[in-house]
């Protein structure tokens, strides 16, 4: 891969959610053709595509067979899937994916912070009991 180029399904650049959505969207499926085919309701799709909730093992399989692109593909971006989004000329989509790509690293640290502070709360939890006790 050349400087230029952007492994835009990779893990540091697309989420599981990201992976779906682009090789659905490849595979000129709707997000409720998806949810028919794959015998769930397309909410679930949808809470798969915005990284709310993850498949369980039957229906990523059946997932990875439907849209052409291998399960560890869908959860690492490494493996036989898509190399760039459809429509890559696109400047509008330039534009979008460049805005994606910061609000995914924004989700990323709030997902980090989220945690930093759940394991701060866990020791002033365990601090204040010992001092009750």
């Amino acid at each position: 891969m050349t400087e230029t180029e952007t492994d835009w399904f990779g893990p540091d650049a697309a989420t599981f959610g990201d992976r779906v959505a682009g090789a659905r969207e490849a595979a000129g499926m709707t997000q409720s053709q998806l949810a028919r085919r794959l015998g769930v309701k397309r909410t679930t799709v949808r809470a798969w595509e915005e990284d709310l909730s993850e498949p369980r093992a039957n229906k990523l399989s059946m997932m990875a067979g439907l849209l052409n692109v291998s399960i560890m593909w869908l959860l690492t971006g490494e493996g036989d899937g898509m190399t760039a989004p459809v429509d890559e000329d696109d400047e509008d989509g330039r534009d979008l994916r460049q805005l994606l790509g910061e609000l995914r690293s924004l989700q990323s640290d709030m997902r980090a912070l989220a945690e930093r502070a759940a394991r701060t709360e866990k020791k002033l939890r365990a601090l204040v009991e010992r001092k009750q006790e």
